[in-house]
């Protein structure tokens, strides 16, 4: 069942309203380990797998220096949070990881990876929510469905998988599970828009539209949807309740990462950073995910796998730290903001900061 706190038409008018300004980066790229702009210190051992350009010397405006210097600040010696202020980093390539084996990070949640790109598993007493299906078909097959039944789950038990934006390493396994197990594919209007534009190869079908605070029910489970802006136009993040044993946490899962360029598309970006963090303290999150190894994630994974019964789990950061989580990214977007400023400032004129931008927008697609 699912509840609309908004009505759709409301949401079709954000969509209009924002394609225009968000189509041209729409599609953005990985995040991983890279040095910040005028800070020697702030890579770490992993960044010298990203690209040669992004280890060059930079030296970033005073202003944008200014919000990264906090951001790093915040982060102290905190694993997860030095992983995202290193993914959110200008120039960051993702890294190179082996694929895990499945694992239950919760009681009712299970982590279903192909390395650079994962999908989440709702487990419900009446069948499965996925969160994201991998890159491809032989995602969903090789890596989805061998991966519940390992755990102990029936993946004919899927009956919806929600796609946190339109990109195709999220939704390139939908299509072959709704065909297979008639599973619901859920997606915003403004990205299933974007899916229509672009025509990707293994894009699912049009199936059901997520409204802005949309909240899925299955079995018991209620996961709320909420549309944040910025990676693509039409993002959504789930709260996710999860268990373990008889305590109950909320989870919260950033739909996509890497931000746009222009300072326009940063500001919707920073304004969706607002508005979760407001539902986050709301839900009382304590509990962070990813979808991509930009968050410490997969070590943790390991972590827990490997760990003692009784040991804390390593995903449970509890509300202040969760809180800190989107204040290391309020400054990192922050800073992302003065670069771009400082940037169009510079090709003011020349028409350079225009064609920059296309660039830019060809090259990602993904995270």
């Amino acid at each position: 069942m699912i509840r609309p706190t908004r009505r759709t038409a409301t949401d079709a008018d954000f969509a209009r309203r924002r394609l225009a300004q968000l189509a041209v980066l729409g599609l953005a790229a990985g995040a991983a380990p890279a040095a910040l702009p005028g800070s020697a210190s702030a890579a770490t051992p992993s960044s010298a797998n990203a690209p040669s350009t992004a280890r060059a010397s930079v030296k970033a405006p005073s202003a944008a220096r200014a919000h990264y210097d906090r951001a790093r600040r915040l982060a102290a010696d905190d694993p997860v949070l030095r992983a995202l202020v290193t993914a959110l980093t200008p120039g960051s390539g993702p890294p190179p990881l082996p694929a895990p084996e499945p694992v239950k990070l919760f009681d009712n949640l299970v982590l279903l990876s192909a390395g650079w790109v994962s999908a989440m598993a709702v487990l419900t007493d009446d069948g499965i929510v996925l969160i994201d299906s991998l890159t491809s078909p032989a995602d969903a097959e090789g890596v989805i469905i061998p991966g519940l039944r390992a755990v102990g789950a029936d993946p004919a038990a899927i009956r919806h998988v929600v796609v946190t934006h339109g990109h195709a390493d999220h939704f390139g396994g939908a299509q072959t599970l709704a065909d297979r197990y008639g599973a619901r594919v859920h997606m915003s209007p403004a990205d299933w828009d974007l899916l229509t534009r672009t025509r990707p190869a293994d894009a699912p079908v049009r199936d059901l539209d997520i409204a802005d605070g949309a909240q899925l029910t299955l079995g018991g489970t209620t996961i709320e949807l909420h549309h944040t802006p910025g990676h693509t136009p039409g993002t959504v993040s789930p709260v996710i309740p999860v268990r373990a044993g008889r305590r109950h946490h909320s989870a919260m899962l950033w739909g996509g990462l890497n931000p746009p360029s222009t300072v326009a598309e940063l500001r919707t970006y920073l304004a969706s950073v607002h508005s979760f963090r407001a539902v986050m303290r709301r839900a009382n999150v304590e509990v962070e995910l990813s979808s991509h190894p930009n968050d410490h994630g997969l070590e943790r994974a390991g972590q827990l796998r490997h760990q003692p019964p009784g040991a804390a789990n390593p995903f449970l950061l509890g509300g202040p730290r969760t809180q800190r989580y989107m204040a290391v990214m309020d400054a990192m977007l922050r800073g992302r903001i003065a670069d771009a400023e400082a940037a169009a400032a510079g090709a003011a004129g020349t028409g350079a900061g225009a064609r920059g931008a296309h660039t830019v927008a060809a090259s990602h697609a993904c995270c």
